[in-house]
């Protein structure tokens, strides 16, 4: 089975030790910038996950002994096996998820690229030297946790996989990652990339399937040995309650309803850029700052910009250099959306900019949207949208705004725009947020921590930060010469 997308062909079987697999039943996967379909995948079921397991775990005794400099250059391989086939992926990728070709020519995929590399830097650099401790010697070590599974949304579908697969390979485990199925192709791709670059048989295979069969069936499966999962609150708890018997380790990215606080000594042309910024990708970005909190007195400036350079923003075909917002990506995610705008205004809520779908385009484009006058508490001021779809709210003091900023279950990201270095300490502080922007926004190094409070996840993955969740860690102690002889005092 190969379907040959934008000139790219595409083998849309799974990937499981080292070979290529076929299942009794196809799903269509259809393009979000036409919806016409683009290629039948296989679909599998618990028989697929269990086989994909397996190999991993048959590999992974092989992998985890390999010596660190040489797991490394096998994942070096994959980074450069990316970037030579940045070209075909980024093409792939925006006929699958309709974002735009040229981010991901970009940025994302020498993001992807850099999953790979950033980790197999840091796994040659890790050290464990042994540490003195009242007379004993204490080291503490990193081993591989065993087999991964990786579950994995489709508005970043290549560089949301690698960011969890660089990091699991790099610590010495296996991977069986079921891609998402409204945009699963280039995680075929990149299979083929690390069989080329020389990852052994099993080491990394690929499920492909819905949530429902695919995904439940890893998720439940007793021989992974951690799950790392990004997507929505409630198919998190889904995974969850799958994986409890088993008690395996959990890291979850599960979005945000995140707020883009601006005070009155802010630099304005950059807090309205800002604000703009967060119709990247059509508002399908899990960080995006789509609550907009800004001072009562440059309100109406502020408003008044912001609209008129969103207006200005090009819909269309992402395949187009000149396009800045393209389609979402099905029709039931975009009957969501548009179910969210439609219920605000008829909660009071009043669009200043679009409120609805793009009936010049058709299909999936959806009109950038602002709405301004939604009462505190309000669903559109609560639930992620992951839409075009932004919200102005006012506030008079420096408190108001924290509150405001922190009134949801989320605590994925914010972002705060302010003159007042002072101030931007404080309030910095006070956000309930994995992570804090200051004048800025989606700057992101891999050795950061990365991760949300609340329901925005659990656990933080990004430089050793990922070690710590992808790996054993153990520490050991060691008795001084004669200890264990003579005896020795003891801490119980």
């Amino acid at each position: 089975m190969k379907a040959v997308v934008e000139g790219v062909e595409v083998d849309t079987r799974h990937w499981i030790g080292g070979r290529r697999v076929a299942s009794a039943t196809t799903f269509t996967d259809v393009s979000p910038i036409d919806e016409q379909p683009i290629a039948e995948i296989a679909s599998g079921d618990t028989a697929e996950a269990e086989a994909a397991v397996d190999a991993a775990r048959a590999a992974f005794p092989d992998w985890a002994a390999l010596p660190r400099k040489e797991r490394a250059d096998v994942l070096r391989r994959v980074a450069d096996g990316i970037d030579a086939r940045a070209e075909d992926l980024a093409k792939v990728e925006t006929r699958d998820n309709g974002a735009l070709l040229r981010s991901h020519r970009r940025g994302v995929m020498p993001r992807s690229a850099n999953n790979f590399r950033y980790f197999a830097d840091l796994l040659e650099k890790l050290d464990h030297p042994l540490e003195d401790i009242r007379g004993h010697r204490q080291r503490v070590t990193y081993d591989p946790a065993g087999v991964v599974a990786v579950i994995t949304p489709w508005n970043a579908p290549l560089m949301l996989a690698t960011w969890r697969i660089g990091p699991a390979l790099a610590a010495g485990n296996t991977v069986v990652l079921k891609p998402p199925e409204w945009a699963p192709l280039t995680a075929s791709l990149l299979a083929d990339i690390t069989a080329e670059a020389g990852l052994p048989d099993g080491v990394f295979n690929v499920v492909q399937g819905t949530g429902a069969r695919a995904g439940a069936a890893l998720s439940a499966d007793p021989g992974i040995d951690r799950l790392a999962f990004t997507g929505s609150v409630p198919t998190a708890g889904l995974i969850a309650t799958a994986a409890a018997p088993q008690i395996v380790p959990l890291s979850f990215e599960l979005g945000g309803k995140s707020a883009l606080v601006v005070f009155e000594d802010c630099d304005l042309d950059l807090a309205v850029r800002l604000a703009v910024e967060q119709f990247d990708n059509a508002g399908q970005v899990c960080l995006g700052a789509f609550r907009i909190l800004v001072h009562e007195s440059i309100a109406e400036e502020f408003q008044e910009r912001v609209v008129e350079r969103a207006f200005r923003l090009v819909q269309g075909d992402p395949r187009d250099e000149n396009t800045d917002v393209s389609a979402l990506i099905s029709r039931p995610h975009f009957e969501r959306v548009d179910g969210f705008v439609q219920r605000a205004k008829a909660a009071g809520a009043r669009a200043v900019l679009g409120g609805g779908p793009n009936d010049e385009l058709g299909g999936l484009f959806y009109r950038p949207t602002i709405l301004v006058g939604a009462e505190d508490g309000s669903e559109i001021l609560t639930e992620e949208v992951f839409g075009p779809v932004l919200t102005i709210q006012t506030f008079r003091t420096e408190d108001e705004a924290v509150r405001q900023a922190n009134s949801t279950r989320f605590g994925l990201a914010a972002t705060l725009v302010t003159g007042d270095p002072e101030r931007a300490e404080r309030v910095s502080g006070r956000l309930n947020a994995g992570t804090v922007w200051v004048n800025c926004f989606f700057v992101r190094d891999l050795g950061a921590p990365f991760g949300g409070n609340g329901q925005s996840g659990i656990g933080r993955e990004g430089g050793v930060w990922s070690f710590d969740f992808y790996c054993d860690v153990k520490n050991t102690v060691f008795a001084p010469d004669g200890w264990a002889a003579a005896g020795g005092d003891k801490e119980g």
